[in-house]
Parts: C-alpha cells; structure tokens; sequence
C-alpha cells in the first residue's frame, strides 16, 4: 500500500473509526475546542516549531511551561543533561480523562534511566482534538510549548518522538505521521486508530498492545493498524505482550530504550 493510499483510506474513515473503537466518554460535539482560532495549518494538525535554534540556559529538573493557557504544561529534564550535548525529547500524550502530569510521573523513571526529556501537555477537553471533532487547540499548545523548548534546552532532532497510551498512543500515532518531518520516532501504547491529516517524513514506529484488552480490543486495533504502517513503508517495531489495557513496565522500558538508541 503506498502512503497516499494509506491517506485516502485514514482520512476519510479515520475520525469515524476512532470514536467507534475508542469508546471513551467524550465532551460533546464540540469537544470542547469550538470558538477557539484555528489557522489552516492547524487545522490540518501541522506543527511549526522546529529544534536547532540554540539553548538559552535551561537547565535540569521540572519545570512549567508558561504559556498563559489553563492547562498545565509540564517539561522534565534529567540531571544528566548537558547543553553541549543535545538530549532526546519525547512528548508524551496521556489517555482519555489523564493529564500530562500524570503521564511524566509514569515516565520520570525511564527519563533518567535512558537519558531523555519529557515535555507532558493535557488537552482541553477530555481527551484529545482530533478524536472529539478535529485538530484544533491541542496542536496549538503543542507547537507552542515545543518552541518554548527548543528555544532554552538543546533537543537531538534525531531522536525526538512522540507518544502515548490508548487515546494518547491513538493521538502519537496521527500526530507523529502528521509532522514525521519534525518527529523521528513515534510510540504508541496500545493504540486504537489513526487520523493523520497529511504524510510527512518517515518517522520510525513503536506499538505494543495486550492480547487481553478490553477496552481497545487488539484484533480491531494494532493487529489492523502495524500491517497498514508496514505496507504503507514505515519501520514498525511491534511488542505484543499477554495482558489488558496497560503499558506493562518492561514495555514502557524497551520503548523509552528504542527511542534512545533505536
């Protein structure tokens, strides 16, 4: 299957594949994002910030990012980086009804163990734009708190993913094909579909799913889903292991190792 008819295929039923297989609460029709300015750029879930400018002085540890929006923005950097030696980011995305400081505390560990950041956003509504009606407010806090990091920490271009678990690994998973000319590497924690809005780049690939989930069961989702990405010429690393909807600590730990040395 080439890339653009692996497009023509998510585009037109990716949306409405999502809100079947998902089956998470939603926010109502609106998700919450309508009324807020939405650029064609955006709207085509594009993302501007780009690494490289130069680090201005941030430093290790936790920190907030200040972009005067009501959602808290949260960026970890290990004591191990070094601004003369850029550092793997990921951006890691929560499930549906999480936050991202959440899912930088499940990540911490595996920051400091393999030597990565960690930028944590929390969409607006309850779970990511794209599944509650279309890209929208959700890229925009990213691409802006991406440039908030790209301007003060040194961030490897080589080794900057995108991830997440379940409506998190869902949202990766379009985002990371979306902008794979800004995203190397994209992990996906039991995700249940794609909606990219256009195919860029060649970003590498890593799922895993429980043969056990109830929730996204693993027939309709990654066991559909790893062999469209194949044919479509993306390198897929794919972990199944024997267990529910859940990121099994050994998974999450070959996950955050392949992003670092994948």
């Amino acid at each position: 299957m080439e890339r653009r008819a692996l497009l023509r295929i998510l585009g037109a039923a990716g949306l409405a594949a999502a809100l079947l297989a998902c089956g998470n609460g939603r926010t109502g029709p609106d998700g919450g994002i309508r009324g807020d300015p939405v650029t064609p750029r955006v709207a085509a879930g594009r993302i501007a910030a780009r690494p490289g400018g130069g680090a201005s002085g941030g430093g290790p540890g936790l920190h907030t990012v200040p972009l005067g929006a009501a959602r808290e923005v949260l960026l970890y950097v290990p004591a191990s980086y070094d601004p003369r030696r850029p550092m793997p980011l990921a951006v890691m995305l929560h499930g549906a009804g999480g936050e991202g400081a959440r899912q930088l505390a499940a990540m911490r560990p595996l920051a400091d163990a393999s030597g990565f950041m960690i930028l944590a956003p929390s969409s607006k509504a309850h779970t990511w734009d794209v599944i509650a009606g279309g890209y929208g407010a959700d890229v925009a806090l990213i691409d802006r708190a991406l440039a908030h990091v790209f301007e003060r920490w040194a961030v490897d271009p080589a080794r900057l993913g995108v991830g997440g678990f379940s409506d998190g690994a869902s949202y990766a998973l379009s985002l990371g094909i979306t902008n794979g000319d800004l995203f190397t590497h994209v992990l996906a924690f039991s995700p249940g579909f794609m909606a990219p809005g256009a195919l860029f780049g060649s970003p590498r690939i890593f799922v895993s799913h429980g043969t056990d989930d109830r929730v996204l069961p693993i027939d309709r989702c990654s066991r559909r889903l790893v062999p469209q990405l194949e044919k479509a010429g993306y390198t897929v690393r794919y972990q199944e292991f024997e267990g529910p909807h859940t990121v099994p600590p050994e998974v999450a730990a070959a996950g955050a190792r392949w992003l670092v040395g994948g």
